[in-house]
């Protein structure tokens, strides 16, 4: 059975998807679906040796994507989700690839599930990208504290930074797409500081999601 609504935050490493999850799931009284990161076994190794690990992170992180999403097919009710499987796919392995960790072989086949896969699944009713500058998602990842990230190279964040633009750029531009993008810049409206401007991005989601929205505003 199909869920009645969902509702996903994409966003760099360390955007704020997961603080805005749980917000919404909150406001709206949802179910928020939040990234598996601590069960990926090669997360750590990954950034450590990235030509190593890389195929196999996004392999595992791909899986647990399909699960998820698969899982919602069976659900009925408000979803709010971190992340997208379109993120693994069209930016995390496609910056690993152009940027060599990946080989050849290894990207077609992954490109073939998820292909396959993600053409089965339905779309989110609205996708959120939580727009961020390179120095502000640094200073993010230095709060957050998360051991394994704080020796990321700095050209890693400006390449997955530049794949998030071109992919909400083009996700915009698409003819005829099913999800319609709200594109938030926390640079300028960071919540957590101004929690006015809550209110605000709420206002925009509920006119993004159009009828859609009409779920939600009894819950607000």
């Amino acid at each position: 059975m199909k869920k009645n609504l969902l509702i996903a935050n994409a966003g760099n490493i360390s955007a704020g998807k997961s603080t805005l999850t749980k917000t919404l799931a909150d406001k709206f009284n949802a179910t928020p679906i939040f990234e598996p990161v601590s069960e990926n076994p090669y997360l750590a190794d990954f950034y450590k040796d990235m030509k190593r690990y890389a195929f196999h992170s996004q392999m595992c992180f791909l899986s647990q994507r399909l699960k998820a999403q698969f899982l919602l097919t069976k659900e009925t009710g408000i979803f709010i989700q971190d992340r997208t499987i379109y993120e693994d796919a069209e930016i995390f392995a496609k910056n690993l690839y152009e940027g060599g960790f990946i080989e050849k072989r290894d990207w077609d086949v992954y490109q073939g599930l998820y292909q396959t896969i993600s053409s089965l699944l339905p779309s989110p009713d609205l996708i959120i990208y939580l727009k961020n500058s390179v120095p502000t998602i640094k200073k993010r990842i230095e709060e957050r504290g998360r051991k394994f990230e704080q020796k990321i190279d700095d050209k890693y964040i400006e390449d997955l930074n530049r794949l998030y633009d071109d992919w909400a750029d083009n996700l915009s531009k698409k003819k005829g797409r099913k999800t319609p993008l709200l594109i938030i810049p926390l640079d300028e409206m960071d919540y957590l500081k101004n929690p006015e401007k809550l209110d605000q991005i709420v206002d925009l989601i509920l006119k993004k999601l159009k009828k859609k929205g009409e779920i939600l505003k009894g819950k607000n």
